[in-house]
């Protein structure tokens, strides 16, 4: 099967059955950048299946990128019945809970009767850069001590002030980010988690609530925000339209994707970095508190953020890089398409040194930073071969990555080391680049962190619910 659809679970390769699975099941749902992925775990935490259906943006001009809320939904329903069919030669046990994880800023504006009122924006959308420079002065100042964001066209507000720009009525509405949406559509409830809305710019990270003057600013008030709690409580349960595998299905929002990677993976410490390298790539550094005002202003002048984490009474350092962008149009541009292609590839790039064959400075690269991801390629010499061009896209990226741990070694005392996960960590060329910059590099071995760790959520609520049947 293709990157995009895969699964398992499916009969042997020797013509026996597959081996029965113990119940109780549990399923953690990422919905990703590129892809909706659910895995599904037995009683003892093993995985059983996994499968992974296309995310459905829809992409206009200029790097425009959104989704409908209907096909969202339609993809989520493919996608569990897909579970259900690689499930039904195991077993006959229903899905117990789901947990819900996903990307940040991305969310869906819905009405009184729940239903959506726009299309979701994706975070890597430009739409929305003129409203956030447009926001009043005194709202600029203060919003990345606030918001433990920096002010750009990435935050949720920015678009939010988008929409109401295009005519969209804010009044009335209420805010979802994309994992409560779904878990609302599948019959929960309609409920916030904090280190998702932490990605929006509407919630002040020291108290902990909506930002009035944000919300001002927006012409809205605190009604937009729906009443908000904590990743993995209890959020009521999926209704029969879902299917008969998964109804009566306890459900939960885990909660920001890349913070449930790191709790999947145990890189939870505060000593050491969980760098995950999909789409974007992310640095995780886990605080025992917050910085504060002051501090969470000069990270953001870095584009770093100190917002929350999942776990509750924690907060978090999140810095980015859009590496996986890049790295994936210099494949296109290369014409890979396949993964055979990308490992030879990957074979020629690790044939030479790290800093290339060509001369220094032969290939310029430019776009990794999170506010930027426009690859641009400047190419002073013959020689630039698809290898030595992904290359010097691995060292560009190096050096953003560099600068980022510069400014958080800081704010806080330097990390002792390092876990890489994510797609692209697959690849032996970015193993080695991010050791080059990294401390002690760890390479986690799970392709599925997030739908994992959100899976390992739901199996902690079947064992400790509260939600009556």
């Amino acid at each position: 099967m293709s990157d995009d659809a895969r699964s398992e679970g499916s009969p042997r390769s020797d013509g026996r059955a597959p081996e029965r699975v113990a119940s109780p099941l549990s399923a953690g749902l990422d919905l990703g950048s590129t892809g909706l992925k659910m895995l599904v775990v037995d009683a003892e935490g093993a995985e059983v299946v996994s499968h992974q259906v296309p995310t459905p943006w829809r992409a206009g001009d200029g790097g425009t990128t959104e989704m409908d809320a209907a096909a969202l939904l339609d993809a989520v329903r493919a996608l569990l019945r897909e579970i259900d069919v690689a499930l039904a030669p195991r077993t006959d046990a229903p899905i117990e809970a789901i947990a819900i994880a996903g990307m940040g800023e991305t969310g869906i504006l819905i009405d009184a009767e729940g239903a959506a009122v726009a299309p979701g924006f994706a975070w890597f959308d430009p739409r929305g850069a003129e409203q956030a420079a447009a926001f009043p002065d005194e709202i600029r100042a203060e919003f990345a001590g606030r918001t433990g964001l920096p002010l750009g066209a990435q935050v949720t507000v920015a678009k939010l002030a988008y929409l109401r720009d295009a005519g969209v009525p804010l009044a009335g509405t209420r805010w979802l980010n994309l994992p409560e949406f779904v878990a609302a559509s599948l019959g929960g409830d309609v409920a916030l988690e904090y280190s998702l809305t932490s990605r929006t710019g509407l919630l002040d990270q020291d108290s902990g609530r909506a930002w009035p003057a944000m919300l001002e600013a927006l012409g809205l008030d605190e009604t937009f925000l729906p009443p908000l709690r904590g990743g993995g409580m209890p959020w009521g349960r999926v209704d029969a339209a879902f299917g008969a595998r998964v109804t009566g299905a306890l459900l939960t929002v885990a909660g920001h994707d890349h913070l449930v990677a790191a709790a999947a993976s145990g890189t939870l410490d505060t000593d050491g970095y969980h760098v995950s390298i999909g789409t974007a790539e992310v640095l995780l550094r886990v605080l025992d508190a917050p910085l504060g005002f002051a501090a969470r202003q000069r990270l953001a002048d870095a584009l770093i953020n100190e917002v929350r984490h999942i776990v509750p009474g924690k907060h978090v350092l999140v810095a980015g890089a859009k590496t996986g962008l890049l790295l994936r149009r210099a494949l296109q541009a290369a014409g890979v398409s396949d993964r055979a292609g990308r490992d030879q590839l990957d074979a020629a790039v690790m044939a030479a040194p790290l800093e290339g064959t060509l001369p220094a400075g032969a290939i310029e690269v430019a776009g990794a930073r999170n506010d930027d991801g426009v690859l641009r390629l400047t190419l002073h010499t013959d020689g630039a071969t698809p290898a030595e061009i992904f290359g010097a896209v691995l060292r560009h990226s190096n050096d953003e990555v560099a600068a980022l741990v510069q400014a958080m070694d800081r704010e806080v005392a330097p990390a002792a080391h390092a876990t890489l996960t994510g797609g692209w960590a697959g690849m032996a060329s970015v193993r080695r680049a991010r050791a080059a910059v990294l401390p002690d590099v760890r390479v986690s071995a799970r392709s599925e962190e997030t739908a994992f760790g959100a899976a390992r959520i739901a199996r902690a609520l079947v064992a400790d619910h509260t939600v009556p049947a």
